[in-house]
């Protein structure tokens, strides 16, 4: 039974998808284009008291898994800061709607974390507004299929995605430590593909495993101080990157042994669990969310 009296659900029926529509959006893409619309935990998600009183920033927090993590942060007990660009302010508004409704504080900023001074910028506001930094986030990622192979990926490209994925989480980490203090956590997202390339997603996958060792080796450098550092490797999660980068939707997540892609509510409990008191003793350490794809 789960913890409200009702049976446990198989995860392979819980959010049943067995034949996605072909879809396509132009990046970034939006939720409500999405067939079906994404589930961030909206009517699900409980909280506990977990984060009571954090004060977080999440990059990438206008959809997807930031959304997620943003209701779940919320609804734990922390405010929230959150980036999206300029080209996600009405994503952005349905973000501050759930977790305003959630009691918390919502300060949503647009920012491109390509860029190191509106990096600065955003630890410079969050300061502003928290006085602190509990929790930080480097969520926000870009990536673009090339089924055609490393001769169709353009320095353009291949510059955005290592500027979002790597630069912009190097910039904010170095910028925030200063306003993090002992207890705090930093938690990366990476990826199945860092371990698992799909040769499609070359350079993506490239930028995940270099978090994975970013995150491992900070971690190292930062246990002194007592800051925690962590990082969540999502398999196929069903958001608004996956219409607006890849060709094919209609088999999207079918290759995980549960059969499905996740929903970005079901990323959102690692990230409140690694930024907990309960994982207190947990630093420089990949938690797998794969559906079962096996990972080092």
């Amino acid at each position: 039974m789960s913890e409200n009296g009702q049976p446990q659900q198989d995860p392979t029926e819980k959010h049943p998808q067995p034949d996605l529509p072909q879809q396509s959006q132009e990046h970034p893409g939006t939720t409500e284009a999405m067939d079906p619309r994404p589930d961030h935990g909206e009517d699900s998600y409980r909280g506990s008291g977990l984060l009571k009183d954090r004060r977080a920033v999440v990059t990438g927090g206008d959809s997807g898994i930031g959304r997620a993590v943003a209701l779940a942060y919320a609804r734990e007990g922390a405010d929230v800061l959150f980036t999206h660009l300029a080209s996600e302010e009405e994503e952005a508004r349905e973000t501050v709607r759930l977790v305003e409704d959630a009691g918390r504080r919502a300060v949503p900023v647009q920012c491109d974390i390509r860029d190191e001074k509106q990096c600065r910028a955003l630890v410079e506001r969050a300061v502003a507004e928290f006085g602190r930094i509990d929790v930080l986030v480097n969520n926000a990622a870009y990536q673009m299929s090339q089924p055609d192979g490393i001769a169709a990926i353009s320095t353009e490209q291949f510059d955005r995605v290592v500027r979002t994925n790597l630069y912009g989480m190097f910039w904010l980490c170095k910028m925030a430590l200063p306003h993090i203090p002992a207890g705090g956590s930093i938690i990366n997202t990476t990826s199945v593909q860092a371990y698992k390339p799909s040769p499609h997603l070359l350079d993506y996958a490239m930028t995940k495993g270099a978090i994975a060792t970013f995150t491992q080796g900070l971690a190292q450098m930062l246990a002194e101080d007592g800051i925690r550092v962590n990082a969540v490797a999502p398999g196929p999660v069903w958001t608004p990157l996956i219409p607006a980068t890849m060709p094919d939707t209609s088999e999207f997540g079918k290759q995980s042994p549960l059969g499905r892609p996740a929903q970005p509510a079901e990323m959102a409990p690692a990230y409140v669990f690694l930024a907990s008191e309960q994982a207190s003793y947990i630093t420089a350490e990949i938690m797998n969310a794969t559906g079962g794809t096996p990972l080092p």
